[in-house]
């Protein structure tokens, strides 16, 4: 895997940055959760004076070997109609894009169908689908290695167009499986405890995915590998490794990375287990219904913008957290201080 240079962001402008978000004309920390948000995104940034430039959305998609297992309620046909519905715009990733100003990328990265007839879906298939990791790898050293220079690609593409704000979301039926599969490995957690109803499993689909994922993760601990990268591609989907990518190269550029929804803050998670560094990069969206989602935040000690109920992924939860994010610069931009505004600083 290639190396990535991701920075501790400098401390010692926290003083200034502190220092200009209480002397904003306010009570201090009234403005709550927006007043570490602004910290953490100057932080990142090293400026008194952030700015959130050409806001892009990466949508990796691909379908899992698992899937075959009967873990999902959705058959994997559901993943390719979805890629060519993102297309059209008519999916809920299309809604927010548009409403919050996000160029939308649409990617390819192992869906289980020709997709090449579609000029909007970029084409960077490793292969059609990742094998069953019931019995197997998910996929090979060279295909892991394949998927993590596409999500690079992809950051450096949006990132030479001025980009500084990225967000990833996935399309790809039975990813809450790899997912719950690294919060239980990755996060020392019972596996029962990290498992969900996924799209919508009923009480007897939910006892078959566990019982799926039990046997599964037997046969990897069988083997005695305690690698982490070993770890991830064993599980994951090309999906998730190109967001994997994606996640490292663009804290690597010093962008703000926003953390959707259970699929990508495991992505998180697992990137976080090999450079823990991007966590000073990461702004995490919101909380989501899924099993486990909240015991999975906590790992990294994130402290989610929303919590709504949301389970769709695609990256929606994350982008309607944006505007909390926008808030949160426009008042360290825009408001005034007690100074300028000639108000007796009371506290």
């Amino acid at each position: 895997m290639r190396t990535f240079y991701i920075e501790t962001p400098n401390e010692e402008i926290r003083s200034q940055i502190i220092d200009k978000i209480n002397n904003l004309n306010k009570p201090k920390g009234s403005l709550g959760r927006l007043e570490s948000l602004a910290e953490q995104i100057c932080m990142i940034q090293q400026t008194l004076s952030p700015a959130l430039t050409h806001p892009c959305h990466l949508l990796f998609g691909g379908d899992h070997g698992i899937e075959r297992e009967g873990v999902s309620v959705s058959p994997r046909d559901v993943t390719w109609q979805q890629m060519r519905n993102f297309t059209k715009g008519g999916g809920g990733v299309n809604m927010f894009c548009r409403q919050h100003g996000f160029t939308l990328y649409i990617i390819d990265m192992g869906v289980d169908h020709d997709l090449t007839d579609n000029p909007i879906i970029i084409n960077r298939k490793v292969a059609r689908g990742t094998r069953n990791f019931l019995y197997e790898p998910a996929m090979t050293d060279e295909e892991f290695q394949q998927a993590i220079e596409a999500g690079c690609e992809m950051v450096d593409r949006c990132y030479d167009d001025g980009c500084n704000i990225i967000c990833m979301g996935e399309m790809g039926i039975a990813n809450t499986s790899p997912s719950s599969i690294w919060m239980h490995l990755f996060g020392n957690i019972p596996l029962d405890e990290c498992i969900g109803v996924g799209a919508g499993l009923n009480n007897a689909g939910l006892q078959h995915k566990r019982e799926i994922l039990h046997q599964a993760v037997e046969r990897f601990n069988a083997q005695d590998i305690t690698d982490t990268e070993y770890t991830i591609r064993y599980f994951a989907g090309f999906e998730m490794v190109g967001a994997i990518g994606a996640m490292l190269r663009a804290a690597e550029h010093g962008m703000i990375v926003m953390v959707d929804g259970f699929i990508m803050t495991a992505c998180m998670l697992a990137a976080s287990r090999l450079y823990p560094e991007i966590l000073h990069y990461a702004v995490f969206g919101h909380c989501g219904d899924e099993g486990g989602h909240r015991r999975m935040l906590d790992l990294m000690n994130a402290q989610p913008l929303l919590h709504l109920g949301l389970r769709l992924g695609e990256g929606t939860g994350a982008l309607c957290a944006y505007p909390l994010i926008d808030s949160a610069v426009r008042m360290v931009n825009e408001m005034n201080n007690f100074q300028n505004a000639k108000i007796t600083k009371y506290f």
